[in-house]
This record gives C-alpha cells, sequence and structure tokens, in this order.
C-alpha cells in the first residue's frame, strides 16, 4: 500500500427511496427534499435526493468491495475525514459507484495510517457526488 495507489471501481449501487428513508429514520434527517416525494416533486431536483451523509457513509461499502487485501493488519478503524464535498446531488433511483486513491501512508504507533481519496460517481454524470479524503488507521 503506498500513495499513488489506485483501486476500484466498486459495483453500481441503486439508491433506493427504502434506503433514504432507512437513513432518514437512522439520522433524525427527515427533510422533505429526502423524505417527501410529492413535495420533492416540486422543488429543485424534481425528486427525492440522498443525503450527503448517506452518500458519504456508502463510501466504507464500496471499499470494503474493492480495496485491496490487508492481511498484515488485524485491525482497521475509521479515524476521521480530512476533506468532504458533495459537487453533484444523488436523485432517487440513480446508480452510484466509488474509486479510490491513496493519498498518504505515514507510520503510527503500532501499524500506518492511510489518507485515502474516495470519489463517488453517478451514472451518466461527468460531475462527481461525493469526494472524501477519509482517514483509517491499520494496526499490526
Amino acid at each position: 500500500m503506498n500513495a499513488g495507489d489506485t483501486y476500484g471501481p466498486s459495483e453500481w449501487l441503486e439508491v433506493t427511496q427504502e434506503r433514504i428513508d432507512r437513513f432518514a429514520e437512522a439520522t433524525g434527517d427527515d427533510q422533505w427534499i429526502h423524505v417527501d416525494p410529492e413535495k420533492a416533486a416540486q422543488g429543485p431536483f424534481g425528486t427525492t435526493i440522498a443525503h450527503g451523509f448517506l452518500t458519504l457513509s456508502l463510501l466504507v461499502k464500496f471499499q470494503y468491495e474493492v480495496r485491496p487485501e490487508r492481511g498484515e493488519f488485524r485491525m482497521g478503524i475509521n479515524y476521521g475525514v480530512n476533506k468532504v464535498r458533495f459537487p453533484a446531488p444523488v436523485p432517487v433511483g440513480s446508480r452510484i459507484r466509488a474509486h479510490f486513491e491513496i493519498l498518504e501512508v505515514t507510520e503510527v504507533e503500532g501499524g500506518i495510517q492511510v489518507v485515502t481519496k474516495g470519489t463517488v460517481e453517478r451514472e451518466g454524470e461527468e460531475k462527481p457526488v461525493c469526494v472524501a479524503d477519509m482517514v483509517s488507521r491499520h494496526y499490526r
């Protein structure tokens, strides 16, 4: 694992209204733009859209699908996020996937810290829907 290594893309995932509603219930973020299809049809996107933080959280799922095996480590944890942007919306019914680039690998006590840029794209769209510099730690 070295800075500059890339992996992905992950498999496509359809973002359903059910997934959006479950995320809204789990987080308490039930803004109409996410959970009220009738009202959202009259809004700026013409339909409901996924929460930005739902899209961000899916980076973990996508990363598990495609990251290289790290057999030398007994445990990994999410340590934080340095930068997150949501350049474009994810309308309900969209299909999204992610690809990754390792930006930095540094030694920490007992293991390594890795900064990985995750980019989520929406099928048929040029602009990404989420770009995040994720920080993880992997312990030997």
